[in-house]
């Protein structure tokens, strides 16, 4: 089982509002109409939330400022049916939703509305000329992890981080069931055999069919191994170089709770170098930490276990440690030791050094700090230790730790996280946001 959040791709799909004056305007669509708006007169109608006066001014292009809210506008502009709306929001980035109108719409910020505004108003025949299905790429940052995506962390299993990886989720290009129609321009349905879609939905079929890749690729590999080498190649690093950002926080810089391990690296996860592989056994053991009955466990794994060994410290490939005791005055230290073992599934005789990306306010160590593997499918342990105060300044600090073959063939990473927030508190933060 993977967890995978939705990212972007460096591709934009717009539309192009150009004023009489030669201003233009680039705005986020999916209208799939085949259809412009070629000097069709401006008018400015405030709030538009009269559909009585919308009616009048129908075959002009209204401008309208969210002093309702975007559905609002959006339902009396089509019940009005004009021409054409131009819908100003301080909300920049309306989602999908939105942006599939069934008429031709325009979605532009307040600044840029300001300036639509102000011609209107300056203008003695103010006009406007509206292209759509303009398609930009390479486009600059990419991926990000959308705004939509399911965050961490895991509240069923504290232990374990999640999600596990970021793969392309928005606006996917996608087979369709061409009996289903995937747009309505006017009161007409649109019928195609693809479709453009977005949701986490689009981003795990990515990450499955990688897998697949990697199961005929290494017939014998478990399924956790598969899941290792996907996660421990992934990049965390868009197209600038920069790290991977955050769309719900304003292109902050992504945390693991967000991404995970980072954005899937396809032809890297081929050729991974080790991996962290677990058993039955492991996961039995992390039940019964996890306070499983044995009813309950009987039911998951079809036999009796008596849950003598227990270990919440399953062999994955990322790590989290939480740092939220409410006696935050309280000098002692809290330690998190992980216990991890390595297979070696590169090179048959190969070195690895373990390099750290240290946290503010943790103090992190790995031993031994060099592997020295001798044959292929040698297994290889070692221990992460996280230290710090019993309450952290901050949500999220987060690092990572690689081990770097020593030909530099093979870059091996994990993130490290340590965090002060709860997973259900995360969850209604989410919820609130």
């Amino acid at each position: 089982m993977l967890t995978i959040g939705a990212g972007t791709i460096d591709r934009k799909l717009e539309g192009v509002l150009t004023l009489g004056n030669g201003s233009q305007f680039s705005f986020p669509t999916v209208y799939p109409g085949n259809y412009s708006l070629s000097h069709k007169p401006l008018v400015f109608m405030d709030g538009c939330g009269n559909v009585n006066e919308l009616k009048k001014v129908k075959n002009k292009i209204i401008v309208c400022k969210d002093n309702l809210t975007f559905s609002d506008q959006i339902e009396n502009a089509a019940s009005a049916r004009v021409s054409g709306a131009v819908f100003i929001s301080n909300y920049s980035s309306p989602s999908e939703f939105y942006t599939r109108s069934s008429f031709p719409a325009v979605y532009i910020g307040l600044q840029d509305g300001q300036k639509v505004i102000d011609y209107i108003k300056k203008s003695k025949d103010p006009r406007g000329t509206v292209e759509f299905r303009k398609t930009i790429t390479g486009t600059k940052p990419a991926p990000r992890v959308d705004d939509y995506s399911g965050r961490g962390p895991f509240a069923s299993c504290r232990n374990v981080l999640k999600p596990d990886l970021l793969a392309p989720g928005t606006l996917v290009l996608a087979s369709w069931s061409p009996v289903s129609s995937v747009a309505e321009v006017r009161s007409h349905s649109l019928f195609s055999k693809f479709n453009l879609l977005s949701g986490t939905s689009m981003a795990t079929p990515h990450v499955a069919g990688v897998a697949a890749l990697i199961k005929k690729a290494h017939p014998d590999w478990s399924p956790a191994a598969i899941r290792s080498a996907l996660m421990t190649t992934a990049y965390s690093l868009d197209n600038t170089l920069s790290p991977i950002k955050d769309a719900a926080a304003n292109d902050s810089p992504a945390t693991p709770i967000d991404i995970g391990s980072g954005h899937v690296n396809p032809t890297k996860s081929l050729d991974p170098g080790l991996i962290y592989d677990a058993a039955a056994e492991d996961y039995i053991k992390l039940l019964c930490a996890m306070n499983y009955t044995n009813k309950q466990i009987q039911i998951i794994t079809r036999s009796n276990h008596d849950c003598k060994n227990r270990s919440s410290d399953l062999n994955y490939p990322s790590f989290i440690a939480y740092f939220d005791s409410y006696d935050s005055g309280s000098k002692e230290k809290v330690v998190h030791r992980f216990q991890r073992t390595l297979t070696n599934v590169g090179d048959p005789t190969s070195n690895y050094t373990a390099k750290l990306i240290g946290m503010d306010g943790i103090k992190v160590s790995v031993e031994p700090q060099k592997m020295v593997f001798k044959k292929k499918l040698e297994k290889l342990s070692y221990t992460l230790t996280l230290e710090g105060p019993r309450s952290l300044k901050e949500d999220v600090v987060h690092g990572s730790l690689s081990w770097v073959h020593d030909g530099g063939k093979y870059i091996v990473r994990s993130p490290v996280v340590a965090t002060s927030v709860t997973p259900m508190i995360s969850q209604l933060k989410r919820i609130k946001l």
